[in-house]
């Protein structure tokens, strides 16, 4: 038993060090039009970045927002990974919404464009 999960470490190690390090594609959206005290939910979507050392932060006029949830870390073929993070919020006008990645050294703000 012990041999098979060496050779499953040893396979999952050696693919992912042969992947190359990829930058992060950043969308955020929120699930409905974006309307003035109406709820909703914001949406900051990573996709297709490696190695999986990353951290997502949604930000409401600089902070954080307290409460919000991430998906569990995936990946596709390519060993590219992808993580959503998501939180319930009610816009106002003059606020501004922000997702915050950090994917190894590298760090950007990623603004959120309401539809009003």
């Amino acid at each position: 038993m012990w041999f098979k999960l060496a050779v499953v470490a040893l396979v999952f190690l050696s693919a992912s060090c042969s992947a190359k390090q990829t930058d992060p594609k950043v969308q955020v959206y929120s699930r409905n039009p974006g309307e003035y005290g109406k709820a909703n939910v914001l949406i900051c979507y990573v996709s297709g970045f490696h190695p999986p050392d990353i951290t997502i932060e949604l930000l409401k006029n600089g902070m954080e927002i307290p409460e919000s949830k991430q998906t569990d870390l995936a990946f596709e073929q390519g060993w590219q990974f992808h993580l959503t993070k998501f939180v319930e919020f009610k816009p106002q006008p003059g606020e501004e919404y922000t997702c915050r990645v950090r994917h190894m050294s590298n760090e950007k703000l990623y603004s959120w464009e309401p539809d009003m």
